[in-house]
């Protein structure tokens, strides 16, 4: 990917059944040129804006796509005010799609840009406000001419395939000139200069900050991730101190809040104890002195804060809420951002307290696998018990039972995030491999074991499916609270 550039730039993001579908539909191995419309959700960014691939509408050849008048081929007319008019009722952008031969580098023809100028001023009229473009596909690369709601017209910066691994695509192969840290000399001489740059330019979002999540903060500042949004509703208290990254007992002002201290004294020391993410942000800038670092001392529940993230490239799910889990599960679907959750789990008996079963997790969601919603891991009565006051919620953050205070241990923590954390390495990076399994991982230290979950999707699912959220964008709101 990219860097998150300080000039206006235009950018496609595609899962990879999306891309799979457009590749087979341009180059089913005639080496004839071939067409079709991409459907788009739009998020507008202060930095120019994302297009979200949401549906292929073919064109059949011969019928849709014929001998042009002016060119080689072009659509009929009819094909294009049906794929116009149903972009404009659905609020998305409208983008028609063909061919050229070539590997890894493609352009319009003098040809194609002169039917975009005779065209597009009147699509871009009748789809009121959303964009109209073009893109023509080689193998490898991608060439886009963009006409937006404002009046102006921009080429497309690169396309980002969302699969395992991710992969980037752009009129011509990229050429750097930048110089790396000499500090990550050991991770490049792994996965390159150009990994490490990569790294530089992605913008990754860690929601929660506490056991789980300080780890997070930790490994990818120390990778060399170039950008973090942390977000976390909590202090720190004294029984945080063995989990969290970089924690101490001033922080959790201790000497306040000890029991032999009067009431008024120990609820002056919860009200000033330092923030969750205020302490991850001075671990993450201890590891790496470049890192951008936004804090938000709120919850991802609240429309404010889940806006925050709908430019991110990756996401981490550390909170272990119904409602955090609602959000990011709608972020991933809605916006096309890959994403993880982890955790560690210790159940015990709420009468006697003993341990019951101990496991730690990490799951992969992307736009195409994972959603929480299908594979039963968000459940409507917590969800209900969360719309409650702050402090009720907090008492269920771990277990069901308000009076049962469960284990956690650092290093189950870590078994998920380092697993977790890898995973993104290896996606982002495109070193993993193609064959690579993507599945819910599941790890019993009791046992020693590891098992992989096997991956539910509904294929009329109202979140991830086409008949849902899936690529929205900015024309569907998020499940959000509005205050």
């Amino acid at each position: 990917m990219a860097p998150h550039p300080s000039m206006t730039s235009w950018t496609l993001t595609l899962s990879e059944s999306v891309m799979r579908q457009l590749h087979n539909q341009l180059f089913p191995g005639d080496g004839d040129e071939h067409a079709a419309v991409l459907t788009a959700g739009v998020v507008t960014l202060p930095t120019g804006g994302r297009l979200l691939a949401r549906e292929i509408i073919p064109a059949m050849d011969g019928r849709d796509y014929v001998p042009g008048k002016r060119g080689h081929r072009m659509l009929t007319a009819a094909f294009v005010r049906d794929a116009a008019l149903y972009c404009r009722d659905e609020r998305l952008a409208y983008l028609a799609v063909h061919c050229h031969g070539g590997t890894r580098s493609v352009s319009f023809s003098p040809t194609d840009l002169r039917s975009h100028e005779r065209g597009y001023p009147a699509l871009r009229d009748i789809l009121r406000g959303q964009p109209v473009g073009a893109l023509v596909f080689a193998r490898q690369a991608v060439a886009g001419d963009l006409w937006l709601p404002d009046g102006t017209r921009q080429d497309l910066t690169e396309a980002r395939i969302i699969g395992r691994p991710w992969r980037t695509l752009s009129p011509s192969p990229p050429v750097s000139h930048d110089q790396v840290d000499p500090t990550y000399d050991r991770q490049t001489r792994w996965f390159s200069d150009r990994g490490q740059l990569l790294l530089n330019s992605l913008k990754v979002a860690v929601i929660g900050a506490g056991g789980a999540g300080s780890l997070l903060v930790e490994y990818l500042a120390r990778l060399g991730v170039g950008h973090l949004v942390i977000i976390d509703p909590e202090r720190i208290e004294l029984t945080n101190l063995p989990r969290v990254v970089g924690s101490t007992r001033w922080g959790a002002r201790t000497w306040l809040t000890r029991d032999s201290q009067p009431g008024w004294m120990r609820r002056l020391g919860d009200r000033t104890a330092t923030p969750k993410v205020r302490i991850a942000a001075r671990v993450a800038r201890a590891a790496n002195q470049k890192v951008r670092v936004e804090t938000v001392f709120g919850t991802i529940a609240d429309a404010s804060v889940a806006q925050r993230l709908v430019d991110c490239d990756f996401m981490f799910l550390a909170a272990d809420t119904m409602q955090a889990r609602l959000v990011f599960n709608a972020l991933v679907h809605q916006y096309l951002i890959p994403g993880a959750q982890v955790g560690a789990k210790v159940q015990a008996d709420r009468t006697t307290g003993d341990i019951l079963d101990i496991f730690t997790v990490h799951r992969p969601v992307t736009p195409d696998l994972g959603c929480l919603w299908c594979n039963g891991l968000i459940n409507t009565a917590r969800l209900q018990e969360e719309a409650l006051t702050p402090e009720e919620r907090r008492a269920q953050r771990y277990v069901d039972d308000p009076t049962v205070t469960a284990p956690s241990v650092i290093t189950l923590n870590a078994t998920a995030t380092a697993h977790a954390a890898n995973d993104f390495l290896f996606s982002a990076l495109g070193l993993s491999d193609r064959d690579a399994q993507h599945h819910f991982q599941r790890w019993v230290p009791r046992t020693s074991k590891m098992y992989y979950d096997g991956i539910r999707k509904d294929p009329a699912c109202p979140e991830c499916s086409v008949k849902g959220r899936f690529a929205r964008g900015d024309a569907q709101r998020l499940p959000t609270r509005a205050f």
